[in-house]
């Protein structure tokens, strides 16, 4: 049985952590950089675990690893070697499992919860340029380009250990797929596949949601399919097309409805209709099984998560 499955059938939602750069922000690190949170791996990886902690504590039911943006590549250019830069991305599942299981410890966090997942960020080809990509899907590889990027990594989270892989803000279908052919070399490994969207209807690229809900639901190893990273308002739709092909759960954990300027690496706050944490009933009334934050949320909102689904 694939991890979410195994929570989804004990109860009736999954609840996601919420954003791991936002909270590192808030404990003081300096961010702005082509690594984004990976840095801290190499700077101060114990404040990684302690957000992984404040977030089981507010009721999260799994750690999205700090691996996002934590390539080979990416490392290498910062001067380290591979065997280092391996051992990295091998540390985000390390840390935080290492969380979960002393979380998990202590019998009174074991009450009317399931035993909290890790998952292990697979950002996708644009997270490595960090110039935007993931919110275009712009990027000139071909689908075997995207497999031999994807391989490598993905087999470092797999040999740490996590528990299901967090393949996320993806921009277009092609990566998806590419994804989904580096999952079958691994056969006994669970993915979620979550996309980046432009609008009620589309992903990133502009392909329609629908159409690739429709071409994952034949995958057996994807174990949830959504949207991530992306403007709550266009959330309730975009369910609605994924449900309308698959039967597969459902996860969406957007943004907090701020606007990121991918040349300032800075997020520019906007007026949204509606606060995040009041969404999110209406997100799980429209479909949605598996249900977090993004960039700009906070424990505060996953608590609020929390208290309406346990309560």
């Amino acid at each position: 049985m694939n991890p979410i499955e195994r929570i989804l059938t004990h109860f009736p939602l999954m609840i996601l952590d919420g954003g791991m750069a936002t909270e590192l922000e808030n404990y003081g690190c300096k961010l702005n950089d082509r690594l984004w949170s990976a840095k801290i791996l190499m700077e101060n990886p114990n404040l990684i675990k302690q957000v992984h902690t404040d977030y089981f504590e507010a009721g999260a039911d799994c750690a999205i690893t700090a691996s996002y943006q934590a390539t080979v590549e990416g490392y290498r250019e910062r001067g380290l070697s591979e065997d280092e830069a391996i051992g990295l991305i091998k540390k985000s599942v390390q840390i935080a499992i290492k969380a979960r299981d002393e979380f998990w410890r202590i019998e009174e966090n074991q009450y009317g919860r399931p035993e909290p997942i890790v998952a292990a960020s697979v950002g996708p080809y644009g997270a490595f340029l960090a110039d935007g990509s993931e919110y275009r899907g712009d990027y000139l590889l071909s689908e075997n380009e995207l497999v031999a990027f994807h391989r490598n990594r993905i087999r470092i989270l797999v040999e740490a250990g996590a528990d299901i892989l967090a393949c996320e803000t993806i921009p277009c279908l092609k990566e998806a797929k590419a994804i989904a052919r580096v999952l079958k070399e691994f056969p006994q490994v669970y993915a979620w596949i979550s996309f980046s969207a432009q609008d009620d209807f589309h992903i990133s690229s502009g392909e329609k949601m629908a159409d690739c809900a429709k071409w994952l639901a034949e995958e057996k190893q994807v174990a949830a399919i959504g949207i991530n990273c992306s403007a709550p308002n266009l959330i309730d739709s975009l369910v609605k097309e994924i449900k309308n092909k698959t039967s597969k759960p459902i996860i969406v954990y957007p943004n907090s409805g701020e606007e990121y300027d991918a040349s300032s690496k800075q997020w520019n706050e906007v007026t949204s209709n509606q606060q995040f944490t009041t969404s999110t009933q209406r997100w799980y009334e429209a479909g949605a099984r598996i249900i977090g934050g993004c960039c700009r949320t906070t424990p505060e909102d996953i608590k609020a998560i929390n208290d309406w689904a346990r309560n």
